[in-house]
């Protein structure tokens, strides 16, 4: 058997004997598949620097290791591919302009007849299709459809169920400007940026694509908004966009990540992490920064390294965030004293402060995607609910949670289409 781990690829007996280590990768390996006839084998590999997802092929022996299909697709945007099973055919996923469909490339060519190598795309229409698996006599591919659709609600502690906010409008990451009036959002599944009055009036749509955005955070003065930019083959950076539209301005250079800006509460500085996965693999490589918007001067909290998801709290005093090694504990960093505390022991992701700064909501990673509050002052837990009979859509982070105007629960409810198909096809 071949399997992937890490920035690796390993054989091994099927009895769990004998793992050995088959070839180095790039990036991280993932979705191995061999040749009908095992003389060659290919792969998934997602490049952190770039952001981007490759085929790459090699050898049965390890050797020869280079990308499938260099220079098809710019930036690459493919994945999970299965060969048909008289190996005359490739079929892959890859994403173009903003929609994933199904692909095929010839690899046998007729006897005296030359097989074209250009792939044909097999998919199109109102469902994006992933990951094609062809039947065991080659005549059909099954794929999974998706027509990607959310629902924006709100818990309701009364009634003890969700209810549509804001008409339900299909958006994620919103945030609130700190009068209140406003509101800034990422549509989903487009990934663009908007902002709004809250009761949906006064729309303007503040980025367009291929720019992806994330995490938008307005300024104190309600003039600006923070937020995650990423385009395709290139890493997450930050940028200022002004509530009254414009062209958003990356705010500094290089190619590392940066992620999840937060401002002071006196707007002159943003707090920023890193993507840690997109940092080398190492987790010294993330640590929590603050940009001088003046000075443009970057400086680091001390002890953060190996920190993500920075939240500065609305008085200022504190900075909470997440750990990013085995565990992703919630710790709180007090300007005051200039030091770490733990807030929790339980494994955590979006984390945010309630509007009074008494509170960091979080939700656990366990089995039931449980939402918890710790209150700060003397660390009490509360569990809030546990989500569990909502299907929710999966965006640019996973399944988003964020926090209404009185701190009720947020998410993102998946109303769209999920199928799996069969797809008759006849191969020349």
């Amino acid at each position: 058997m071949l399997y992937a781990n890490g920035h690796s690829l390993y054989s091994v007996r099927c009895d769990g004997a004998e793992s050995l280590k088959f070839a180095t990768t790039a990036g991280l390996a993932w979705w191995p598949r061999w040749s009908p006839e095992g003389s060659s084998l290919r792969f998934t590999l997602y490049d952190p620097a770039s952001n981007s997802t490759s085929l790459w092929e090699l050898s049965a022996d390890g050797k020869n290791l280079h990308p499938w299909l260099s220079g098809w697709n710019s930036p690459p945007q493919e994945c999970c591919g299965n060969w048909t099973p008289d190996g005359k055919y490739f079929v892959f996923q890859s994403t173009r302009d903003g929609r994933t469909d199904i692909w095929a490339r010839r690899e046998k060519g007729e006897f005296l007849r030359k097989a074209s190598r250009e792939p044909i795309r097999l998919t199109a229409g109102p469902i994006e299709t992933f990951a094609p698996v062809p039947s065991p006599d080659g005549k059909r591919l099954y794929v999974v459809g998706v027509q990607r659709h959310g629902e924006l609600v709100r818990y309701e502690s009364r009634s003890g169920g969700f209810m549509p906010y804001l008409s339900g409008i299909s958006a994620e990451h919103l945030d609130f400007s700190r009068d209140g009036r406003w509101v800034t959002y990422v549509a989903y599944p487009e990934a663009t940026l908007w902002r709004s009055k809250v009761d949906g009036t006064e729309r303007l749509q503040l980025t367009s694509s291929p720019m992806r955005a994330a995490e938008p955070v307005w300024s104190p003065d309600g003039k600006w908004i923070a937020f995650m930019r990423s385009e395709p083959g290139r890493p997450w950076k930050i940028c200022l966009v002004s509530a009254e539209g414009g062209t958003p301005q990356r705010l500094m250079p290089g190619e590392r990540s940066e992620a999840n800006p937060g401002w002071s509460p006196d707007g002159t500085r943003l707090v920023f992490g890193r993507i840690p996965w997109m940092e080398g693999g190492t987790a010294g490589a993330a640590a929590i920064h603050v940009l001088d918007l003046k000075t443009k001067e970057v400086s680091t909290l001390p002890g953060s390294e190996g920190l993500m998801s920075p939240r500065w709290s609305p008085d200022g005093r504190y900075v909470a965030a997440i750990t990013s090694g085995q565990n992703w504990t919630q710790v709180l960093f007090d300007f005051t004293v200039l030091k770490w505390t733990e807030l929790t022991k339980i494994d955590g992701c979006f984390n945010r402060w309630s509007r009074d700064g008494k509170y960091l909501y979080f939700e656990s990673l366990d089995s039931r995607f449980d939402i918890f509050r710790v209150r700060v002052s003397d660390r009490h837990l509360e569990e809030i609910l546990a989500p569990q009979n909502v299907r929710r859509a999966l965006g640019l982070e996973g399944a988003w949670v964020g926090l209404a105007l009185d701190d009720s629960v947020l998410i993102t409810r998946d109303v769209g289409i999920q199928e799996i198909y069969a797809l008759d096809w006849e191969a020349p």
